[in-house]
C-alpha cells in the first residue's frame, strides 16, 4: 500500500490566473516554505517575502531541539528545579502549546521528547522500550512540569530528564510571525505554507472568495475530498506514513485508528497544534471540542479507506 498523504495542495492552474501574484521559497524546518503574494510592485513582494523567511531562520534556531545551542535545548539540559531565560518567540510558543494542551485534556503536549526517544527510532518506526524505560519516560512527560514566566520570559523544570520537541507545533507558530512581518510591509493578500502541511491565508484574491487549496483523500491522491476558499484563517494536517508511529502523551502508547487529522484554526500555530492534538483524540472529544471551540473544525480519516468524518461548522469554507 501507498503512504497515506495529509498534504494540502494548491491549484496551479487556479493560481496562474491571479493577477500580480508572486512566488517564492526558502528551505527551513527540514522542508519547503513558501508564500505567495499579491501586489502590483514585485521588488516590494520580494523584500517583504525575504524579511519573512528570515524570520523563520530566526524562530528555527530557537525553536530547533537538534540545535546545540537553541532555546529548546537549553530546557531540555535543565535539571529539576532549574530555569533559563529564553527568546520572546520561544516563549511565546511554550505559552500557546500551553493553552492548547489545556484545551485538548492534554492531548497535545510539546514535553513528549522523552516518549519519542523511547518509542521511536531516528526514521519514526517503532521499538519497544523496556518497562523501565517506558516508566521513566512517563515521569517525564507533561506540561505541568513546566513553569513559565512571562515577567523574565523564563522557564523552568521541575522534574530531571524533561525534552521538549515542538514540531507539532513549531511550522505553524513561525508561519504565523511570517504573517505578521508581511502585514508590516503592507501585505493584505497572502498564502503561506510550511511542507504542504501548514497553510495561513491572510486575506484572499479579488474575485475569489478565498485562496483556493484542496484535500486529497489519502488513500487515493488522485480523488479531492474537498475543494477550500480560505481567507484569514489556517488549515493543518498531521497524519502517519507507511510505517510511522505517533505517540499519545495521555497513554503514552503508540496511536492506532487513525492515518491523518486535518485542523482549521484562527492562525496557523492553532492549526498546527490541533491537528496534532486531533490524531490521538476520540472522534466524541474532537467533536466537543469543535463544538465549545465555533472556529474550529477537524476533517479525519481512520484506518480503512473511505473512512472520513467531518466536524464544526464548516459553511462557507468548502467550495465542493
Amino acid at each position: 500500500m501507498d503512504k497515506p498523504k495529509q498534504d494540502i495542495h494548491f491549484t496551479n492552474m487556479t493560481l496562474d490566473s491571479i493577477g500580480g501574484l508572486h512566488r517564492f521559497s526558502h528551505e527551513a524546518m527540514a522542508t519547503v516554505f513558501e508564500i505567495f503574494i499579491i501586489h502590483d510592485d514585485a521588488g516590494h513582494a520580494q523584500k517583504a517575502a525575504q524579511d519573512a523567511f528570515g524570520e523563520l531562520d530566526r524562530i528555527e534556531k530557537e525553536l530547533s531541539r537538534f540545535i546545540e545551542n537553541s532555546d529548546i535545548s537549553r530546557i531540555n539540559n535543565l535539571s529539576a528545579g532549574e530555569s533559563v531565560v529564553v527568546g520572546v518567540d520561544t516563549f511565546k510558543c511554550l505559552e500557546l502549546s500551553m493553552l492548547i494542551y489545556e484545551k485538548t485534556g492534554k492531548a497535545f503536549d510539546v514535553t513528549i521528547g522523552s516518549l519519542l526517544d523511547c518509542w521511536l527510532n531516528d526514521d519514526k518506526t517503532l521499538k519497544t522500550p523496556s518497562k523501565e524505560q517506558l516508566n521513566l519516560a512517563i515521569q517525564n512527560t507533561g506540561m505541568n512540569l513546566l513553569s513559565l514566566d512571562a515577567d523574565g520570559y523564563t522557564v523552568g523544570v521541575l522534574a530531571d530528564g524533561v525534552k521538549i520537541d515542538v514540531g507539532g507545533i513549531g511550522k505553524g507558530y513561525a508561519i504565523d510571525q511570517m504573517a505578521r512581518q508581511l502585514k508590516e510591509w503592507g501585505i493584505n493578500a497572502a498564502l503561506i505554507h510550511g511542507g504542504f502541511s501548514s497553510v495561513l491565508a491572510i486575506g484572499s484574491p479579488l474575485d475569489f472568495k478565498g485562496w483556493p487549496v484542496t484535500i486529497s483523500d489519502p488513500y487515493k491522491p488522485e480523488q479531492i475530498l474537498v475543494s477550500l476558499g480560505l481567507k484569514d484563517c489556517a488549515i493543518s494536517g498531521s497524519g502517519l506514513q507507511q510505517g510511522m508511529h505517533i505517540i499519545d502523551p495521555r497513554t503514552a502508547k503508540p496511536v492506532e485508528g487513525r492515518f491523518a487529522a486535518w485542523a482549521v484554526g484562527s492562525d496557523a500555530g492553532i492549526a498546527d497544534g490541533l491537528s496534532t492534538a486531533f490524531m490521538v483524540m476520540s472522534q466524541e472529544q474532537i467533536e466537543q471540542y469543535c463544538s465549545k471551540h465555533g472556529d474550529a473544525k477537524a476533517l479525519l480519516a481512520g484506518k480503512q479507506p473511505g473512512d472520513i468524518v467531518r466536524f464544526g461548522n464548516w459553511e462557507g469554507l468548502i467550495f465542493s
